[in-house]
């Protein structure tokens, strides 16, 4: 079986996607992410990381941190990597 695209000609009409302002686009089946929606997200390792981490000290309900130590070790990782998520889904 071959690995080539079907057609090398995109059918996307990017001149009529560029002209839209952000109004004109249709979010209907692309629900608001809400706390309780992201609540329910599951993590996925594999994510590209920065080379550069930061130490830092953050306050946490001690309850939100007990949870997290009590998934393993890496839960530090887990936390940067619910963050990072949570960045690139809100970046403009």
């Amino acid at each position: 079986m071959s690995n080539e695209p079907i057609s090398s000609n995109s059918q996307t009409d990017w001149q009529r996607l560029d002209a839209m302002s952000d109004e004109d686009i249709d979010l209907s089946d692309c629900p608001e992410i809400t706390p309780d929606l992201f609540a329910k997200a599951t993590v996925r390792r594999g994510l590209p990381v920065a080379k550069n981490k930061a130490q830092v000290t953050l306050r946490i309900d001690s309850d939100v941190l007990e949870w997290f130590k009590s998934q393993g070790q890496g839960y530090q990782t887990q936390i940067n990597t619910l963050l990072r998520s949570y960045m690139e889904a809100h970046r403009s």
